[in-house]
Formats: structure tokens, C-alpha cells, sequence
């Protein structure tokens, strides 16, 4: 399949934010190092790097890939098209932390191509907390609010509102944590923008990224933790589980792309646990956590009373 010159720069920026976000990751844990695996098949190339057992970070996965190949049935039915052949080319993370108290957070962000002349950028970031804080979260919106409106003031309002219809469980009836933005199959000239515009927000959101984390590493590395808390952490890993596997859908294009099984389940977190109808106790945090997990909270604006963890 002929890539386009888009394609091709693009893919080179995306592995220099690769790079760019292994360091920074690195120097916010303190300790913890990246290894490389670099990969190739069929379909393509690609570096894993992980980072596992670091001193605020249990499990990390920092991803680039730059593949082509045939559209079969099931690559068909997950991207919506009839298209033949597709170029993708993107960086994905995830962060499991060893604290309950600091969130798990994921961001990507992708290129895509098709045979049909169609092209695309998706991507988003969500954070994922054990234990939801609401001045967090409105922390957290903010920086992404202020990101999207140095480009459009549309992107946040309507990548918002999408990260909360994706990043939900309906078989729970929750929300996979407090959101973020997420966008799929935009084109540049959907708004006042060019196909740098898009490149360059998808940078500037892969390096907010691990500053808005390392913030949170910050407020609670020398943060106390119970048994309980540990426990309570196992659960919400399981339901991050059950979100990948199920409805995920980088995990059902790498996998019906062939791409590499290892670097596609990096999301998995390194222990989770599955409790059978598991209650918290009435007015306690993790009780508290669970009425604050459903769509459509303003998180920006959400006044968080009566709520002291």
C-alpha cells in the first residue's frame, strides 16, 4: 500500500513522542526504567517500552507502532468500512500505580489511512481513579479544557461529552473512572484546522500527559495505605479489565490487525481481583467513589461538598 507524506511524518513524530514521554515518566517515578522491545511482522513495526515494579509505578507501557496491510472482515466490521487496505500509526499508554491513591491514567493518540482516500486522527485520555477526588478530576479537566481551546474552543465540550459515552461499562452501569477527552475519525477540515494543526494537538496531549501525572505523583507518593485499600484497589483494576476486554477499541483493532498480542494487553494491570457482588459500606470512600462513577459530571465546575477523604 502507498503511505502518503502525512503518513510518513506523522509516524515520525509519533516515535519521538515515544521518547519524549518514556523520559518524563522515568524522572516523575524516580527509580523505575524503561525497556525496549522492539517488534516486527507482517503487518508492521513497532517499540514496546515497559516499566514494572518502580517506586511509584507498578506497571507502565508506552507504545509506538507504524503498520499497513489488508482490510480482512473483522479489521472491516471494527473500523467501519469497506476499504481494502489501511496505514495506522500511533503512541499508546498506560499507567498502573502502586498506590490506590494515585489514579491509573491512559492516553493514545493514532493516524489512520484507508485505500478509499479517507484519513483520520483519533486518540484521548481518561484518568482513572481508585478512589474518585473530585478537586483532582477538576484539576484534571481544566488542563484538558485549556489544551483543546489553544486549538478550538469546540474540542473540549465535544470531546468530553464522547469520552463519557466511551469510557463507560453499561453492563456495570458506571463510568470506567472521571473521563477525559476522547475524538475518533477526525479530519482536519471538520474544523479550522490542517493536518499539522491535528498532528501538533496530538503532541501537545501526549506530553501534558505525563505532567498532569507526575502532579498526582506528587500530592500522594508519601500517602498512607490500608489493607483495605489495597483490596479496594484490586476491584477497580478488575473493572479497567473488563473495559479493554470488552469494548476497548485499540484492543480489537491490534488484535484483529494481527498485531503484537504483548504490547496490545500492556493494559492489563498487573493484579486485579473479582469479588463476587461485592458491596462498600454505606458513607464510606469507596461508597462514596461509586455514586461519583456516571456520565455527564461537570467536573469543572462540580462543588464538591460534604466530601473529605
Amino acid at each position: 500500500m502507498i503511505m502518503s507524506v502525512t503518513f510518513h511524518q506523522t509516524a515520525k513524530t509519533f516515535s519521538q513522542l515515544q521518547e519524549s514521554m518514556v523520559k518524563q515518566f522515568e524522572a516523575a517515578d524516580g527509580s523505575g526504567t524503561f525497556k525496549y522491545h522492539p517488534w516486527e511482522k507482517e503487518i508492521g513495526t513497532g517499540i514496546t517500552s515497559v516499566l514494572q515494579n518502580g517506586s511509584i509505578i507498578e506497571k507502565a507501557g508506552v507504545n509506538f507502532s507504524k503498520v499497513s496491510g489488508p482490510c480482512t472482515p473483522a479489521l472491516q466490521n471494527a473500523l467501519q468500512t469497506k476499504a481494502s487496505t489501511y496505514s495506522a500509526t500511533g503512541v499508546s499508554s498506560i499507567i498502573h500505580p502502586q498506590s490506590p491513591w494515585i489514579p491509573i491514567i491512559h492516553m493514545n493518540v493514532r493516524y489512520f489511512e484507508l485505500s478509499d482516500g479517507s484519513a483520520w486522527f483519533g486518540g484521548g485520555i481518561d484518568l482513572t481513579p481508585h478512589y474518585v477526588i473530585p478537586e483532582d478530576a477538576r484539576e484534571f479537566h481544566i488542563s484538558l479544557k485549556e489544551l483543546c481551546d489553544r486549538y478550538t474552543e469546540q474540542f473540549y465540550p465535544k470531546f468530553k461529552e464522547w469520552a463519557d459515552r466511551y469510557f463507560f461499562l453499561p453492563h456495570r452501569n458506571e463510568t470506567r473512572g472521571v473521563g477525559g477527552i476522547f475524538f475518533d475519525r477526525i479530519q482536519a477540515s471538520d474544523y479550522p484546522l490542517n493536518n499539522e494543526a491535528m498532528t501538533a494537538f496530538c503532541c501537545d496531549l501526549g506530553n501534558l500527559y505525563p505532567k498532569l501525572y507526575a502532579r498526582l505523583i506528587d500530592r500522594y507518593r508519601d500517602q498512607w495505605v490500608s489493607e483495605r485499600e489495597k483490596q479496594w484497589q484490586h476491584i477497580r483494576r478488575s473493572r479497567y479489565v473488563e473495559f479493554n476486554l470488552l469494548y476497548d477499541r485499540g484492543t480489537q483493532f491490534g488484535l484483529a490487525s494481527g498485531g503484537n498480542a504483548e504490547s496490545i494487553l500492556i493494559s492489563m494491570p498487573p493484579q486485579a481481583n473479582w469479588f463476587y457482588n461485592f458491596e462498600p459500606n454505606q458513607g464510606s470512600m469507596e461508597a462514596e467513589t461509586l455514586t461519583l462513577l456516571r456520565k455527564g459530571i461537570d467536573w469543572i465546575n462540580y462543588k464538591a461538598d460534604g466530601i473529605s477523604y
